[in-house]
C-alpha cells in the first residue's frame, strides 16, 4: 500500500465507492433478462455473482481498480434484438452468449486484442463510451419515469407528479450539483482524476496525463 500511495481507508472508501456507482446493474439487469423470458430471481442471482468473480480477478490477477459487471447494451441487444426481434428463444441466446465467451477469451490471450484495439481510432473509442452513457441515462429517465415513450416523436415528458418520478428527479439533481462541484473544485486546483478511465485529465504544458492511474501522454495533447 506505501508503494502505491494509498492506505486501507482510501482503498476501501474507493471500493465502496465503485460499488455504489454500479449497484444499478444489479436491478436492471435482471428486469431487461426478464423479459425475454428468463427467471428474475436467477439472473438476479447470476448478475451478482459473475459481477464479483470479474471484480476479484481484476483485483487479484490483472490488479487493476477497474470494477466490471455485466454491461449495458449488450443485454438490451439480448433481450430487445435476439430475442425480441429475431424471434429466438432466452436458451439459445445463451448459448450464443456462451460461444462468445470463449471467443472473446481467445482475443485476449492472443495478439489479437491489441491489433483490434490498435486499429479502433481514439475518437471511436472515445465515441463509443459516449453511446453507452447516454444509453444508460435514457434507461434511467424512463425507469424513473422521468421520460415516455411516444409513438409520434418516439420520447414525451412522463408524469412528474408521481412520487417515484419526483424521487428520481431529486436523485439526478442531487447526482449533477455533486459532480458539478466536484469537477469545478479539481479544475479550480489543476489536478487530476486519477484512477478514472476517460476522466479529466491535466492538460497543463509539462504536466502528465493520469488515466486509470497510468500515464499516457498521448490523450494530454490539447
Amino acid at each position: 500500500l506505501k508503494a502505491n500511495k494509498t492506505s486501507v481507508k482510501k482503498e476501501f472508501l474507493a471500493g465502496i465507492t465503485i460499488f455504489v456507482t454500479m449497484s444499478y446493474i444489479i436491478f436492471v439487469n435482471p428486469q431487461m433478462m426478464a423479459e425475454s423470458g428468463m427467471d428474475y430471481g436467477a439472473s438476479f442471482v447470476g448478475t451478482c455473482i459473475a459481477a464479483s468473480i470479474a471484480c476479484f480477478f481484476m483485483g487479484l490477477y490483472a490488479n487493476w481498480p477497474v470494477g466490471l459487471a455485466p454491461g449495458m447494451g449488450l443485454n438490451a441487444f439480448f433481450t430487445y434484438t435476439v430475442v425480441g426481434g429475431m424471434g429466438y428463444s432466452w436458451q439459445i441466446a445463451l448459448g450464443a452468449v456462451f460461444w462468445a465467451g470463449i471467443l472473446f477469451t481467445i482475443m485476449s490471450i492472443t495478439p489479437l486484442r491489441k491489433w483490434m484495439l490498435e486499429g479502433i481510432p481514439l475518437n471511436l473509442r472515445i465515441a463509443m463510451g459516449s453511446g453507452v452513457g447516454l444509453f444508460i441515462g435514457l434507461i434511467g429517465l424512463k425507469s424513473g419515469g422521468i421520460i415516455i415513450g411516444d409513438s409520434n416523436t418516439l420520447l414525451a415528458l412522463g408524469n412528474l407528479t408521481e412520487k417515484s418520478t419526483l424521487l428520481a428527479i431529486l436523485g439526478f439533481l442531487i447526482i449533477s450539483i455533486s459532480f458539478i462541484g466536484l469537477a469545478l473544485g479539481l479544475i479550480m486546483r489543476s489536478k487530476p482524476i486519477k484512477g478514472s478511465c476517460g476522466g479529466m485529465a491535466n492538460l497543463k504544458e509539462g504536466s502528465e496525463c493520469q488515466i486509470c492511474g497510468r500515464s499516457d501522454p498521448e490523450n494530454c495533447k490539447e
